[in-house]
């Protein structure tokens, strides 16, 4: 009997994860229906578009996959509950352990799968699709600017950026090259940029600029060099050669986890430019994205592991009560995410451990209702 009711159990709410992730995937993306419209006007071609949303499709699936699972477990529990099945399979000697061993046998299952998906597939597909916008003069020139690093991938241009917001930009330093070497060297408190797609054009308007102009004939003379300052700095970066070069950098984002964690240890060989001071705090920030996809991965373990005990005791067959539980469930899960993201500039208070919290706290926490439940 138990294996029969185990068998089925495990059928039924692996057919249902399926669906809510179909679901959710396809809520994720109705606004990309407006992205697509637009590329078409571009003259892009329809499988091309479909090529690139699909690149996309493991990125999403990996924040989709708890998400659906936690959705499926509180409204099979709930539903479980309200009919009575529950207190009926403990009355015939069925702990509460054995009803909930398929879905927690389940719940592993998805973790493995996602621990693959987050630490290979979707930093690969990534990568590709980044490759691909390229390709097509469409990746954004923005997310080629790191925080904490000199970029190089602007032709006659190193930039370095302190910190971004969107279009704002602190603590930048700008150095404009030649054949020669450093010709323009400025650093200024903060900054503006703004894209012209249509010349293929990078405005960039520096403000409290101070600025070193090396000489022409002597540019590794500091002693010949004019030291100037202005209020307002503007400056326009072709982008045609970065749209038309065969390789783009990879962020860390694009990198698979093994990649990853070795650049964490060897982060010099990885970011040859990094200044000394923002080693730190690179390095946090990529231990918190490591850190995230190991959890956002174990979350679907986590979340079926309270689920199960908040979807008995909420005792009702409505879905809006097993959605409302999830959506603030999920809501504390990635309160905690954007701490860590915020948290990087302060790496001596460890921010790549704050993404466990909600996972430790979900399985101690399902644990100990289960426990009270049995």
């Amino acid at each position: 009997m138990i294996r029969v009711l185990n068998l089925y159990l495990l059928a039924d709410f692996l057919k249902n994860v399926l669906v809510a992730v179909v679901v959710l995937t396809f809520v994720m993306y109705v606004g990309a229906v407006i992205q697509a419209i637009d590329y078409m006007s571009r003259g892009i071609s329809g499988p091309l578009i479909l090529k690139i949303f699909s690149l996309n499709i493991p990125f999403t699936l990996s924040f989709v996959i708890p998400m659906g699972t936690l959705t499926t477990v509180l409204l099979h529990f709930g539903r479980l509950s309200a009919d009575g099945e529950v207190t009926a399979l403990k009355a015939s000697g069925v702990s509460l352990w054995q009803i909930s061993a398929p879905f927690l046998f389940g719940a592993i299952l998805l973790s493995t799968f996602c621990l693959y998906l987050n630490a290979e597939l979707a930093p690969r597909s990534h990568f590709a699709r980044r490759q691909m916008l390229r390709d097509l003069g469409e990746e954004d020139p923005l997310a080629l600017l790191d925080e904490g690093r000199f970029v190089s991938d602007f032709p006659g241009v190193k930039i370095y950026v302190g910190k971004k917001d969107r279009t704002q930009l602190e603590d930048v330093i700008l150095s404009k090259t030649d054949d020669n070497g450093a010709r323009t060297e400025v650093r200024a408190q903060s900054g503006q940029i703004s894209i012209d797609r249509t010349n293929h054009i990078m405005n960039i308007v520096l403000y409290k600029a101070r600025l070193v102009e090396f000489d022409k004939s002597a540019p590794t003379d500091i002693a010949k060099a004019r030291n100037l300052s202005a209020d307002r700095y503007p400056l326009a970066v072709d982008l045609r050669k970065i749209l038309t070069k065969e390789k783009i950098n990879k962020k860390p984002s694009d990198m698979t986890f093994t990649e990853l964690v070795q650049s964490i240890r060897m982060i010099r060989q990885a970011f040859p430019d990094i200044r000394e001071e923002d080693i730190p705090r690179q390095r946090a920030k990529m231990a918190v994205d490591a850190n995230k996809r190991l959890s956002l991965a174990l979350s679907c373990f986590s979340f079926t592991l309270l689920a199960i005990p908040l979807g008995i005791r909420s005792h009702r067959r409505e879905s809006s009560i097993g959605i409302g539980i999830a959506l603030v469930l999920l809501f504390f899960y990635y309160l905690f995410i954007i701490i860590a993201d915020a948290m990087v500039d302060r790496p001596e208070w460890r921010p790549e451990l704050i993404p466990w919290i909600p996972v430790l706290g979900s399985q101690i926490i399902g644990f100990w209702l289960l426990h009270r439940n049995r």
